[in-house]
């Protein structure tokens, strides 16, 4: 059998290996393997094999990896997401559906010291969707709206995908972050004024609004749940814009930043917080380094068998305009979101579609941003809409899941629409990496 049709068997049985719940890391670095082993033999396989996976692991690049995930769950178990909430709802009191807008800046804010769109959703379905409910908003649109909101936080660097991306591809995982930026606020002032019009249009959506009157003593006195998260983002911010930071510099200051907070805040109760997020971390590490690994045997058998090169060619054969290959990629993406999580995605496709890219001589950080928006709606699709998962876990016990995936659907649909002005206006993703020293 010719190296390629080796690939495209392997390619097939990863797919199968997937659908029996077989683990990412595990499936690819299995079909990598027996790939490479029936093209180039056993002992050339086993000492590739061995030698890629150390090399992707015990990369120096993978270090923001684990230190943004880190942070992330020691602001969750630190309360300061509770206090971002509290802060910014007081300053949105008086507009209705207020405390809707104020979860989605919140979520944005607590973007910034958390990296994973999980996390921030199942954060604020606890924090934030009972709240909404007692004000009279709607169950479907309290927890849509917690589960949408995630989202901004896998674009608001830190932004953990960013960092896989930039590893997997070899961009600058420094312009890949800041590049985050524009799209995530764009996406969140969307979301807010779909609230605000869904409530306008819909009043029955809000059955009443008990919120009291907040003076203006009391927002300004608010702004001290603050403090934390803006330390955090002119950290990293300031150092990543500056030259000041590396990504793993920025990453490793922020996180010890964050701790340091928590210590301070928690007084003789900081080690209880600070504990579980190590625990989780170490979770969480291990399952990203795994699929890391199986991601470089399975890339090495699609070098090795030279499907990736072919195809390239026959995408570059359709002679699709930039515009139309962005389109069918994000398509793609939207349609794999039905299906795999988002790292496995990207493990999966990256090695097919960079040639493509390099080829056409496509800006990588506008590519990156088109794909990292187009699988991040994959978060709220079913049937593996991550973030609905998260959001329904922690829901109360009258939440649905359908309830859940019903109240995001307003929001995946503005979503697209995001989508579309970042493919066809390239400065919003551009702009803000360009200017970094």
């Amino acid at each position: 059998m010719d190296p390629v049709s080796i690939a495209l068997l392997g390619i097939v049985a990863l797919f199968v290996l997937l659908a029996f719940g077989v683990h990412i890391g595990l499936a690819l670095g299995a079909v990598g393997f027996l790939g490479t082993w029936a093209i180039v033999g056993l002992e050339p396989a086993l000492w590739g094999s061995v030698n890629v996976f150390y090399d992707k692991v015990a990369s120096f690049a993978l270090l923001p990896v684990p230190m943004f995930i880190l942070m992330g769950y020691m602001a969750s178990t630190g309360d300061l997401s509770g206090n971002i909430f509290t802060s910014l709802n007081k300053w949105v009191s008086g507009v209705r559906g207020g405390m809707g807008i104020s979860t989605v800046f919140s979520c944005t804010l607590f973007g910034t010291i958390c990296g994973t769109s999980l996390v921030t959703s199942s954060v604020f379905s606890v924090i934030a969707a009972p709240e909404m409910r007692r004000q009279g908003m709607d169950k479907r649109l309290a927890y849509g709206i917690c589960a949408s909101s995630g989202l901004i936080g896998m674009l608001i660097p830190p932004s953990i995908l960013m960092v896989v991306y930039g590893v997997l591809s070899g961009d600058s995982v420094g312009k890949l972050l800041i590049a985050g930026v524009t799209p995530g606020l764009l996406l969140a002032a969307a979301y807010s004024g779909t609230i605000w019009g869904m409530l306008k249009m819909k009043p029955s959506l809000m059955a009443s609004d008990r919120e009291g009157i907040i003076t203006w003593r009391e927002r300004f006195a608010s702004l001290k749940g603050l403090w934390p998260v803006m330390i955090v983002a002119a950290v990293i911010f300031g150092g990543l814009f500056g030259g000041v930071f590396t990504p793993t510099e920025a990453a490793a200051v922020a996180t010890f930043v964050v701790f340091l907070i928590i210590v301070a805040t928690k007084r003789g109760q900081w080690a209880a917080a600070a504990w579980p997020a190590f625990v989780e971390t170490a979770k969480v590490s291990a399952m990203i380094f795994l699929i890391f690994g199986g991601a470089a045997i399975f890339t090495q058998f699609l070098v090795l068998s030279g499907v990736a090169p072919k195809a390239a060619k026959l995408i570059i054969d359709m002679e699709l305009s930039t515009y139309g290959f962005l389109i069918a990629i994000a398509l793609l993406y939207l349609v794999l979101g039905c299906l795999l999580d988002s790292i496995s995605m990207l493990s999966i496709t990256l090695p097919i579609l960079l040639p493509v890219v390099r080829a056409m001589g496509l800006d990588p950080i506008w590519y990156a941003v088109v794909v990292i928006m187009a699988i991040e709606i994959g978060m709220i699709t079913p049937p593996v809409g991550l973030c609905v998962y998260g959001a329904k876990a922690v829901a109360e016990p009258d939440v649905s899941l359908e309830d859940v995936f019903a109240g995001s659907a307003p929001f995946f649909l503005v979503s697209l629409a995001v989508l579309i002005l970042l493919i066809f206006f390239p400065p919003l993703s551009t702009i803000l990496p360009g200017l970094i020293k």
